[in-house]
């Protein structure tokens, strides 16, 4: 029996599908989603209709995108993801052109009976196509200059046109997801030494831009810099976010102030603690416990997928588990390097715990992708 043929006699079908999905993982998401709902409960001052329910209705929606996805070949999303990316570089192009703008960046395009934020849809469609790319190309090939360009594309034409927006954080987990996507795929380390020394190199540049011509950054992606360097030097001003969110974060201490009880949110103090902020809050309400409680199932939500990817035998599913994984791992790992003062804030949300749409039915895509390879995997 040839390795297809034992693949498609021993792939699930019809509703047997369900039985295959990787369950401790979905029940990991509704934990982390249920932890985001009493959050953004507690910032609304115990009300449910202002972020909290909201936020069920797009998670219920998120769940059952998940499960059409996952129910979908994952050989037809390794087809499919070319155009998927295609369609994504469309939509950025477009957000250059008609998007709409809010709070000084022009990062959406308005369908009328929503917005939609297309740069997050590329934090998934990216994955795919490099993953497909990698799955194509032989081994012996995926360390040659010359194909090496091609990845090397994919990743910055996105990267150029989101930062155009300007929207600094999806940028950098673009670039870094692409990064690590080439990495796991088997590219040779002497590559990855060189684009370290690059960025020194680059951010050498970018601090000598400041204030002329060719400004390479907006100013005020300069100010938050120096927040993040000297918060103390403006804290009425550009340094009020993470001065904030720093005093919430000492005052939780071990166990917290107690649901409810967190001064920093309940009086305004703390900005956008619904959204980027949202950890803080729960840190200050649950104290040192409960910033490492939510910690402790992230980890396990990439534990599972790790586990899933090492033991799927296909090199697309293989590669797509992982880059969806570390995509996720990006997002709460920049959110909380951000809000804990140890990165500049650059607006990333903390994933299924964050107020928000685009960024939770995207993120459950990904998961729905990650539970199709499970499914259709070789047994």
């Amino acid at each position: 029996m040839s390795y297809l043929e034992h693949t498609v006699k021993t792939t699930p079908s019809g509703p047997r599908k369900i039985l295959y999905l990787n369950w401790p993982l979905v029940i990991l998401l509704m934990a982390v989603a249920s932890v985001g709902f009493l959050m953004l409960y507690s910032v609304a001052g115990g009300s449910l209709s202002t972020w909290a329910e909201p936020q069920m209705k797009r998670f219920a929606l998120g769940l059952v995108a998940m499960l059409i996805v996952a129910m979908v070949p994952i050989w037809f999303w390794r087809n499919v993801s070319l155009v998927a990316y295609l369609v994504s570089l469309a939509l950025l192009i477009a957000v250059a052109l008609v998007g709409v703008e809010g709070k000084g960046a022009q990062r959406w395009l308005d369908l009328g009976v929503m917005r939609l934020q297309p740069s997050e849809l590329m934090k998934i469609t990216l994955v795919m196509v490099l993953a497909a790319y990698y799955d194509w190309l032989p081994m012996s090939r995926v360390s040659r200059p010359i194909w090496i360009l091609i990845p090397v594309t994919l990743i910055l034409t996105p990267v150029a046109l989101v930062l155009r927006q300007p929207d600094l954080g999806t940028s950098i987990l673009l670039l870094a997801a692409g990064g690590v996507m080439m990495f796991v795929a088997g590219v040779h380390w002497a590559y990855f030494v060189t684009v370290v020394l690059a960025a020194v190199g680059l951010i050498f540049t970018v601090f000598q831009s400041r204030g002329t011509d060719w400004q390479m950054l907006e100013n005020y992606q300069f100010r938050r810099i120096d927040t993040f360097l000297n918060p103390e030097t403006d804290p009425l001003g550009a340094g009020y976010h993470i001065t904030q969110s720093k005093i919430a974060l000492g005052s939780g201490g071990w166990t917290g102030r107690g649901f409810m009880q967190g001064t920093q949110s309940r009086l305004n103090f703390l900005p956008e603690k619904h959204t980027d902020f949202i950890f803080v809050t729960l840190a200050e309400e649950f104290g040192f416990i409960g910033g490492v409680s939510i910690l402790g199932l992230y980890a396990l939500i990439l534990i599972f997928c790790i586990s899933a990817a090492l033991a799927n035998r296909d090199r697309f599913s293989s590669l797509l588990i992982l880059g969806m994984a570390m995509t996720f791992f990006l997002f709460f790992a920049v959110n909380m390097a951000m809000v804990t003062g140890l990165m500049p804030v650059v607006g990333v949300p903390l994933p299924l715990v964050s107020y928000g749409g685009s960024a939770m039915l995207v993120l459950m895509i990904g998961f729905g992708l990650i539970q199709s390879a499970n499914i259709h995997r070789p047994r």
